[in-house]
């Protein structure tokens, strides 16, 4: 053998018996590790699905060690607390586990550095989920692979396969199948994910209805989270739609909505947590007529997170309904009820400020806004008159209102088409009677007044004095003013 081929052949020989010998390592802690990271997940579903109804847990149901890979299957039950009388739903997981420290999966894949172990998991044909079998054409309809660290982080991707079925005699569903990756560093505390789906499609053929059709094209899903010292989930979600469409009623209409986007935010400093949501309605139009387009944008800030949490976990057990759906009897005892108002002062000590920034419909002929912001603090006592808390509890409010008369004129056009109405004079006649209505009775009531053609109304307090539309006057001149205006008052228009 001459010299290069044998120091090559060394480095191999050498090569096998170390991934030899470390995948034997892998093995003998490969089902302590499973175990502990199931046993980890399930504290994590628990809370995750604290005050909700849904119950799931994940067990290991078996585990076979071999040298080089070894084969576990999963139990998960998942129960609804309304249905407590009813067995859970299980689904059945195989997982073909290769060793690491050089899994071959990697290997071929050109992903060359060493990991404790990869995990090529599937779902199980059971008698629940043979219809699904069937309907992926007897593949499995689930299946993804998960490679964990040596310092216990993972990468994993997931996919659900396309799918075309006939749920029932009235139901047809097509599914595109739907890809998924996500990564984490050890014990879950950073955790990003991306998915996509291309295309889904339900309809409904109900004897005796009209046809029902959902349509869904291009949907995106994003995360990037970390996990706060409170157990929940801090960081950004982003969603994106490119059309969606429903297709209902006797005249099988077509709503449809193009380039819709939703993002999340939160963070915390400290104690208290601020947030941000926003929503983009691109293009709405119906049976092809344009109809406009709409954004939101909500933000709140020093929201006090202990405080939340205490009176979330008061909501659960005294305010939600029952599994059975009754709602509870139990009145407050009086510690809870000290307890809550001790809450509340908490939250309004941090002086959380909330805001509806920005609210923005636009048709093809006018555009209308509203925006709000208000500040909140804590009082010197609960137990005092209405009026006085309020004047300490809200210390500032500013809140405007662009409402367009053409932009109203618009939606009645495509509420008389929904109705049935048909006579283009009819229908034009009828929007500009509703859009000039409307000015009148902002005028009439004095909410508002009209500039050309919008009608413009505002809001400011500050300092126990309101500004309204131009005109100042006391929180109580003010709320004795909208009593008489919209009350039972002797002066209601």
């Amino acid at each position: 053998m001459n010299k290069p081929l044998g120091v090559l052949v060394g480095i191999v020989v050498i090569a096998g018996a170390l991934n030899t010998a470390g995948a034997w390592y892998t093995g003998t802690k490969l089902q302590g590790e499973l175990e502990q990271s199931l046993e980890q997940a399930n504290v994590e579903l628990a809370q995750q699905l604290k005050g909700t109804t849904t119950r799931a847990t994940i067990e290991l149901a078996s585990f076979e060690r071999n040298l080089y890979s070894s084969t576990a299957h999963y139990r998960v039950d998942i129960q609804d607390d309304t249905d407590m009388g009813k067995q859970p739903v299980v689904f059945l997981f195989a997982d073909h586990i290769e060793h690491g420290p050089l899994p071959w999966s990697r290997i071929k894949t050109f992903k060359w550095m060493p990991v404790m172990a990869t995990s090529n998991y599937s779902l199980v044909k059971t008698p629940f989920t043979e219809k699904w079998f069937e309907a992926a054409k007897d593949q499995s309809p689930l299946k993804g692979q998960v490679t964990i660290g040596y310092n216990r982080s993972i990468e994993g991707d997931l996919a659900l396969l396309p799918l075309e079925a006939k749920l029932d005699e009235n139901a047809n569903f097509i599914f595109s199948g739907l890809t998924m990756s996500a990564q984490s560093d050890a014990d879950g505390k950073n955790v990003k994910g991306k998915g996509y789906m291309d295309h889904l499609e339900f309809v409904s053929t109900t004897p005796g209805k009209p046809r029902a059709r959902i349509e869904l094209n291009g949907l995106t899903m994003a995360s990037d989270l970390n996990k706060s010292a409170f157990g929940f989930y801090l960081g950004q979600n982003v969603l994106e739609l490119s059309e969606g469409q429903l297709t209902y009623g006797e005249r099988q209409s077509v709503a449809k909505v193009k380039n819709f986007e939703y993002a999340g935010s939160a963070s915390a400093n400290g104690n208290l947590m601020s947030g941000r949501l926003s929503y983009n309605v691109g293009d709405f139009t119906l049976d092809d007529k344009p109809v406009g387009s709409a954004q939101m944008i909500m933000t709140a800030s020093r929201l006090d997170i202990p405080a939340m949490q205490s009176l979330l976990t008061l909501y659960q057990a005294k305010f939600q309904p029952q599994p059975d759906g009754t709602k509870p009897v139990a009145p407050l005892t009086q510690a809870e009820q000290i307890q809550m108002q001790a809450d509340v002062k908490q939250m309004l000590t941090a002086k959380p400020q909330l805001a509806l920034e920005k609210f923005t419909i636009k048709t093809a002929n006018g555009q209308s806004d509203l925006n709000l912001a208000l500040s909140l603090a804590p009082p010197t006592t609960f137990e005092q008159p209405p009026l006085e808390l309020t004047q300490q509890v809200l210390t500032s409010l500013d809140a405007k209102l662009v409402l367009s008369k053409p932009m109203i004129a618009d939606l009645s056009v495509v509420q008389a088409q929904l109705a049935g109405q048909t006579d283009p004079q009819t229908i034009e006649k009828m929007a500009t009677m509703n859009s000039e209505m409307a000015g009148v009775m902002a005028v009439q009531t004095g909410v508002a007044k009209v500039e050309g053609n919008n009608i413009l109304a505002s809001l400011n307090y500050a300092a126990g004095q309101v500004d309204f539309n131009g005109q100042k006057m006391s929180l109580e001149d003010f709320i004795n003013l909208m009593i008489t205006r919209f009350g039972n008052g002797p002066d209601r228009l």
